[in-house]
């Protein structure tokens, strides 16, 4: 999924090297930036909002909406964020919790000269694209494009069998340089941990961890834009879904991440979905956030005896078909238990 819309101009990682009075800051200055991954579900794909940018050296144009933080205009982080969202999208944004402070060096590579470290404190938002909901200026796209081997929803993608697990695997047989700190797990087992290879589970909430394993063994774009060692020695490196400019992929890797898990105990998937909805249209929604297809009478016994939602008495006309009920989420759940959510954690294979 696609759906741009544009008119004003592109922004710039560049922003941040130059004060709000646009006096030049020293390289030793340290930047707070606020990015936020916004994503929505539309027609059954789960989208993330980019906004584009001029295209950096390996190609990437794509932001997540950003911006400093001004002490001097915004009265809070979280009002800085909505600040800057509303000036580059126009989206007003309603769900919004803070996500992860990224904080590491190099982060914007390319401006290392002129342009002060940035901590950026992440947030999430759900929302939904229905009408664009005022939105003047980016796109929705899925977030897919960017992770295409997290989606389950047709059984294992291929991307994985065909270009990660062989690279992977080859490159956790090299040794690793004695510079490199050594973790306590070795490559080949994280490998088969984060993807599940040789028979083990795979774990939809670990989106982060795989996308960072792509990064250390260097098959991510970014590796190679940074200069990553592991990314020179590879004499073919597949392309591994879109990059995104700085470490924005990495951000919305996290947000899917805390997405998949959130879900699961507490009802913000209902942030996702119009007032009522069919239960159809509630698993739809589901299988696009955590990637793997649901079993429809297991996810409808699910939801309804956990309570999560209430029928409204009215029905939904589908062409070709018997009319479907329609239902709301049903708010008095929060009142009943602390961790009320869609708990589906089984792996793809079992489900």
């Amino acid at each position: 999924m696609n759906m741009e819309l544009s008119g004003r101009r592109k922004p710039s990682l560049e922003k941040f090297q130059r004060t709000p009075d646009n006096e030049p800051i020293e390289h030793s200055s340290v930047g707070i930036g606020l990015n936020a991954a916004i994503v929505a579900v539309a027609d059954n794909e789960p989208v993330a909002l980019v906004v584009r940018g001029e295209a950096d050296s390996i190609g990437a144009t794509d932001i997540l909406p950003f911006g400093p933080f001004n002490p001097r205009e915004h009265r809070t982080l979280e009002g800085g964020l909505r600040a800057w969202v509303h000036d580059q999208t126009g989206l007003d944004l309603g769900y919004a919790e803070q996500l992860y402070t990224f904080a590491d060096r190099g982060r914007h590579a390319e401006h290392a000269e002129a342009a002060p470290h940035v901590v950026s404190i992440g947030y999430l938002a759900l929302t939904q694209a229905v009408g664009h909901h005022g939105l003047t200026n980016g796109v929705w796209r899925s977030w897919y494009q960017y992770f295409p081997w997290e989606d389950w929803r047709r059984g294992r993608p291929e991307i994985i069998a065909r270009d990660i697990e062989p690279r992977l695997k080859s490159w956790a047989e090299k040794s690793s340089p004695q510079s490199v700190a050594q973790g306590p797990i070795a490559r080949a087992d994280r490998a088969r941990i984060c993807f599940g290879f040789d028979g083990m589970p795979w774990d939809e909430e670990k989106v982060l961890e795989r996308f960072e394993l792509l990064y250390e063994a260097g098959l991510a774009d970014e590796a190679a834009r940074e200069g990553r060692n592991a990314a020179r020695e590879w004499t073919e490196r597949p392309k591994l879904g879109l990059a995104m400019q700085s470490d924005h992929r990495r951000i919305l890797a996290t947000a899917i991440s805390r997405t998949r898990s959130k879900i699961k105990y507490r009802p913000v998937v209902f942030e996702l979905m119009p007032d009522e909805f069919t239960l159809y249209e509630l698993q739809k929604t589901v299988e696009a956030i955590l990637g793997p297809h649901l079993h429809k009478q297991n996810f409808r016994r699910l939801v309804e005896g956990a309570g999560l939602v209430e029928p409204t008495g009215d029905v939904k006309t589908r062409t070709g078909g018997r009319p479907a009920k329609l239902f709301r989420f049903r708010r008095e759940v929060l009142l009943e238990r602390p961790a009320p959510g869609v708990r589906v954690s089984a792996p793809p294979s079992r489900l």
